[in-house]
């Protein structure tokens, strides 16, 4: 297992003039609903609409001149692709962005804007994940991994240091999980400079992977359900190396409904007039599901992206 701490120091120095540093906003409104001090760190107002661009250009910012001759592969549902396309349209790099079939057309246009080759595979991000591991393999390229490389979650954990540059005693972070990429990068490097705050994983019931494998103590294949989390929904990649930071580092995990996922990304727009995408609506909800066990505490919640279609939205409304 990799040094968490010293590689998102690394990944800071390297990636800090490509990305934004997010506020921290102390929200009167839901630290009066929930009992508690809320703090709502917003990657819904990084570049692209998501913190993926953390991860992403710490990856391409380590290439070999070789490497970025070639180009590189990756795959996603939406953000970390848009991500991968903004950090090579950003540094004049070749690549190509395969998406699952259902993925967000909100996601699919965003990752065009960047005039990057994209290609649909599979119906869900697992399967498009394995197509562009054998894409990139066939061609001796670099392929991205949205979560499973040691210097994406590197890249991730950068919010990490902003988070205890902005708020001096933070007793809990709330963090949405998918494959784990966020909250490993985050957990690994917080558990490292403040052991006592406690890190909780929030994910959909409909796609529970992380937390049903951290269950099993080992990678489970499961059916998951449609979710307004697209962005945290679908398989982890066998030998991911977020399942052994996500064991090591996290200390729980708290599953919410559909309904309550709605019922934060609305609540928030009205509010707060922030938008946010189904992974933020899965933090959001996690913290008011539990709202008993914070009082009193200082709580970040990580609002990991704003890239929600048009169609979802007033379907909520």
């Amino acid at each position: 297992m990799f040094d968490v701490k010293y590689e998102v120091l690394k990944a800071e120095e390297k990636i800090r003039p490509y990305i934004r540093e997010t506020p921290l906003d102390y929200s009167l409104a839901l630290s009066k609903a929930a009992g508690c001090n809320v703090y709502l760190k917003c990657e819904n107002l990084q570049y692209t609409g998501a913190f993926k661009v953390r991860g992403a250009f710490n990856k391409l910012l380590n290439l070999t001149p070789m490497q970025r001759l070639q180009g590189v592969a990756t795959a996603s549902s939406g953000n970390h692709g848009t991500a991968v396309a903004y950090g090579l349209y950003k540094l004049a790099f070749g690549g190509i962005v395969f998406v699952p079939e259902n993925a967000s057309l909100t996601k699919v246009d965003a990752i065009r804007r960047y005039e990057i080759p994209l290609d649909f595979f599979g119906v869900d991000c697992v399967l498009a994940e394995a197509h562009a591991r054998a894409y990139a393999k066939q061609r001796g390229i670099i392929n991205i991994s949205p979560y499973n490389d040691p210097e994406i979650v590197a890249g991730q954990g950068t919010i990490g240091i902003e988070l205890l540059r902005q708020l001096e005693k933070i007793d809990v972070i709330l963090v949405p999980v998918g494959g784990g990429g966020l909250i490993a990068g985050i957990a690994g490097y917080i558990k490292a400079c403040s052991p006592t705050t406690k890190i909780i994983g929030c994910m959909p019931e409909n796609s529970p992977v992380m937390a049903e494998s951290i269950k099993a103590g080992h990678i489970v294949e499961m059916e998951t359900k449609p979710t307004l989390s697209d962005a945290t929904a679908g398989g982890i990649e066998a030998e991911a190396i977020t399942f052994e930071l996500c064991q090591k580092y996290v200390d729980d995990y708290i599953l919410v409904s559909e309904t309550e996922i709605k019922n934060a990304i609305t609540g928030l727009l009205s509010t707060h007039h922030l938008l946010v995408e189904g992974a933020s609506g899965v933090a959001l909800a996690s913290l008011m599901k539990n709202a008993d066990q914070f009082k009193n505490k200082n709580v970040a919640v990580i609002l990991s992206g704003a890239n929600i279609g048009l169609e979802t939205l007033k379907s909520l409304l």
